[in-house]
C-alpha cells in the first residue's frame, strides 16, 4: 500500500487548512487511516484516527478543532484543521493499517501556522 499525501502549507494562526492522503497499490483490508505529525525536537503523536466503519478518535490537542473523514470508495482520508494554533506545526504523517495505524506510512506534508 502506497499512501500519498499532501494539501499541508503555511497559513496564520486562527486559519484553516485540509490535508487529504490517497492510498493505492494492491488491495489489502485496510480498516485503520489516520494522521500522526512530528514537530522539530518532539515526540511524534497521533493526530487522528478513523476506521473503515467511520469511528473516530483524536489526540486531545486538537479535539474539537479538527475533524478526520474517510471515502472508503476513493481510498481517501482527510483532515480538516480550524482554528490552527502556531503549536499544530508540525510535519503531518498520513498512516494506516489492518487493526491500527503503523503498518503504512506516507512521506510527510508540512503545515506551518504563524503567529
Amino acid at each position: 500500500v502506497q499512501l500519498q499525501a499532501s494539501g499541508g502549507g503555511l497559513v496564520q494562526a486562527g486559519g484553516s487548512l485540509r490535508v487529504s492522503c490517497a492510498a493505492s497499490g494492491r488491495p489489502l483490508n485496510i480498516n485503520v487511516m489516520g494522521w500522526y505529525r512530528q514537530a522539530p525536537g518532539k515526540q511524534r503523536e497521533l493526530v487522528a484516527a478513523i476506521t473503515s466503519g467511520g469511528t473516530t478518535s483524536y489526540g486531545d490537542s486538537v479535539k474539537g478543532r479538527f475533524t478526520i473523514s474517510r471515502d472508503n470508495a476513493k481510498k481517501m482520508v482527510y483532515l480538516q484543521m480550524n482554528n490552527l494554533k502556531p503549536e499544530d506545526t508540525a510535519v503531518y504523517y498520513c498512516s494506516s493499517g489492518v487493526e491500527a495505524l503503523g503498518d503504512f506510512w506516507g512521506q510527510g506534508t508540512q503545515v506551518t501556522v504563524s503567529s
